[in-house]
C-alpha cells in the first residue's frame, strides 16, 4: 500500500520498492519451475512443506539440499527421524517427483521433460509473469491515486503531479520490461533440450 506523506519523493520510493518486490516475486516463482535440470530451488522454499515436530516447516529448515549432478537432487535431513515426513511431503507436493530413500538420504531423480510438458511450463511462466505485471500496474494505479489526492489537498502542485505521474509510468515500464526479460530467459531455459 502506498501512502502520501509530506514528501512525494518518499511516495515514489515506496512505489519503486513495491514494483521491485513484484519483479522479485516473479523471479522467485520462476525458480520453482522445472527445466529438466536438478536445482535445490525446486524443493527448498516453494511447494514442499513438511509436517514435522507438530508444525508445517519448509524443507530447507529440516534438511541439507544438494544437486550432485544435473539429474538428481539429494536431500539429507538434519534429524533422520524426519526422513519419512520429508518423503511424504515431496510425494504429496505438486512437483510430481518421487524420491527413493537410501539410508539417511532421499534421492530425487529429475526426469527428462517431453516437448508437450515444456510447452505447458512455458504457458505457466507466462501466466506467472502476467500476475507480476498486474501487481506492478496495481502499484502504479495506487501511487497515482495517492499523488492526485495529495495534489487536491495542496501537498503537491499540478505540475509536480504530472512529473510524478511520468516518473511512476517510467518505473512501471522498467518493471514490466524486467519481468519480460526474465520470461524470455526462463522460456529459453525450458525449451532448451
Amino acid at each position: 500500500m502506498i501512502f502520501l506523506t509530506m514528501d512525494p519523493e518518499l511516495t515514489m520510493m515506496e512505489a519503486d520498492e513495491s514494483m521491485t518486490k513484484a519483479v522479485e516475486y516473479v523471479i522467485h516463482e520462476f525458480a520453482a519451475v522445472r527445466t529438466g535440470k536438478a536445482s535445490p530451488a525446486l524443493v527448498e522454499n516453494l511447494d514442499v512443506h513438511v509436517r514435522s515436530y507438530g508444525s508445517n516447516m519448509k524443507l530447507k529448515q529440516l534438511a541439507m539440499i544438494s544437486t550432485p549432478d544435473a539429474r538428481l537432487i539429494r536431500i539429507e535431513p538434519f534429524d533422520s527421524s524426519t526422513l519419512q515426513d520429508i518423503d511424504r511431503a515431496i510425494r504429496e507436493s505438486r512437483l510430481g517427483l518421487n524420491g527413493s530413500i537410501e539410508g539417511k538420504v532421499i534421492r530425487l531423480p529429475i526426469p527428462v521433460l517431453s516437448q508437450e510438458r515444456r510447452e505447458q511450463m512455458v504457458k505457466m511462466i507466462k501466466q506467472m509473469a502476467e500476475e507480476g505485471r498486474v501487481r506492478v500496474r496495481s502499484v502504479r494505479r495506487d501511487t497515482i491515486e495517492v499523488l492526485k489526492k495529495g495534489q487536491k489537498e495542496g501537498l503537491i502542485t499540478e505540475d509536480d503531479l504530472h512529473r510524478y505521474e511520468k516518473d511512476t509510468q517510467a518505473l512501471t515500464d522498467k518493471s514490466v520490461a524486467d519481468i519480460d526479460h526474465h520470461v524470455m530467459t526462463k522460456e529459453k531455459e525450458i525449451l532448451t533440450v
